[in-house]
């Protein structure tokens, strides 16, 4: 990873070097610099308090979308002044969100450093497709512009992208290049700032038209955390009872639509009262936060997990293979069973560092009926009986509903649906 870095950092400062050697200053060339650092020093500041809002939902600390001042310096200024600027806005946001927030600073040079390059790449696309001039002609000039457009992307994500790929041997492709939204927020920012430094060069005025568009894509990004922290519960990071219930009502309907197979698993933790009575209840969270990731393990990227409520969890698995669906539920609830009792799970106690092992879950589930009017609640309590017979006959097993044991003209008397609950033994 050092040597990663090294290099990265190393190969830009000789770029900046040559820029800089190079470099014939010209005023209006300067004046274009200092204004797009202060709007980009501007932005930050009036963005802290959507910032702040955001602390207060998610890990992160600050999403940067400086790239709309940074990209449009790469398009419009010599490479000198254009590195000055983006070193500008990227001491700034250091000092006023990086630093305070403990961010660390080789990350923050690191970040800086790709976007340095990033630019540069930019600019010589610029160059070779014959400078801004030729964003007036048409279809040409938008692909001269589109073409900048992603030497700056490319650079920077395969840049950050390597940087994972070496600190994290087993990245997934999210880790690498990050989430769907995550990557369309970006082209957003960028598409601004291609735009933007098209009407610049009409008239540096029109950079105040700007801002709101950017706060505006700020909010969004806002209102994103807020519902993702809105329906995924805080100790596991699964979903909530309320939005598994209506992400599986779609999927009921869908499957029914489809004619395609549907299960479900109702999963409870065994004797969890004698965790929190005995360790206590930061405990029995690291118990409840480590079976999360188990069941989410022995499952598939599609299927739909969520706490039920206190140590219960449930899992919606569509789209089994039809032949052996039941089969393959059981398969599935079996591996879940194995791994929760093979779970090591360290915890901090007032007596010293602790290992909490011996669990064992219990489990129900069934194939969902195409039955009419078929509903979540229903399907609920045909899992909830196999649960119960799971923790009958001793805990720690499996129990799946045979095809004769599942309703095809009427569904039994409904559980309730789940719905948020603080449980008093979490």
């Amino acid at each position: 990873m050092i040597a990663v870095l090294g290099v990265v950092e190393m190969l830009a400062l000789i770029l900046i070097g040559v820029a800089w050697v190079q470099f014939q200053p010209t005023f209006e060339a300067v004046v274009l610099a200092v204004l797009l650092a202060a709007a980009g020093i501007v932005h930050t500041e009036v963005a802290t308090g959507v910032e702040r809002a955001r602390r207060q939902v998610g890990e992160k600390s600050y999403t940067d979308l400086s790239t709309v001042w940074t990209f449009a310096a790469a398009l419009l200024l010599p490479p000198a002044l254009a590195t000055a600027t983006i070193v500008a806005v990227y001491t700034h946001l250091w000092f006023r969100v990086w630093k305070p927030a403990r961010y660390p600073l080789f990350r923050n040079t690191f970040t800086a450093t790709t976007v340095l390059l990033a630019a540069l790449a930019a600019q010589e696309v610029v160059r070779v497709t014959g400078g801004t001039d030729t964003w007036a002609n048409g279809l040409a000039g938008v692909a001269a512009l589109s073409a900048a457009t992603f030497a700056y992307a490319a650079v920077n994500w395969l840049l950050i992208a390597l940087a994972v790929a070496v600190s994290t041997p087993d990245a997934t492709r999210e880790n690498l290049f990050g989430q769907l939204d995550e990557i369309a927020v970006e082209l957003a920012t960028l598409c601004l700032a291609a735009m933007l430094a098209l009407t610049l060069t009409v008239s540096w005025w029109f950079v105040l038209l700007v801002f709101i568009p950017i706060l505006v894509l700020q909010r969004a990004v806002l209102y994103r955390e807020l519902a993702a922290a809105a329906t995924t519960d805080g100790k596991t990071g699964l979903l909530t009872a309320t939005a598994w219930n209506a992400r599986a009502v779609e999927a009921i309907d869908r499957a029914r639509r489809e004619r395609s197979t549907l299960a479900v698993l109702v999963l409870d933790l065994d004797h969890f009262k004698r965790v929190n009575d005995t360790h206590g209840h930061v405990a029995g969270d690291r118990v409840l936060a480590a079976v999360a990731d188990a069941v989410r393990a022995e499952v598939r990227g599609d299927d739909l997990v969520g706490r039920f409520g206190g140590e219960e969890f449930v899992v919606l698995l569509p789209g089994l293979p039809e032949a052996r669906a039941t089969a393959e539920l059981q398969a599935v609830a079996e591996r879940i069973r194995v791994r929760v009792t093979h779970l090591a799970v360290p915890v901090e106690t007032p007596d010293g560092p602790l290992t909490i092992s011996d669990l064992s879950i219990s489990v129900g589930g069934t194939m969902v009926p195409h039955t009419p009017g078929t509903t979540v609640e229903q399907t609920i309590a045909l899992a909830d009986r196999e649960l119960y017979r799971a923790k009958d006959s001793g805990r720690n097993a499996v129990r799946i509903a045979t095809a004769t044991e599942i309703p095809t003209q009427r569904a039994e008397e409904p559980r309730p649906a789940p719905q948020p609950e603080v449980s008093p033994e979490s």
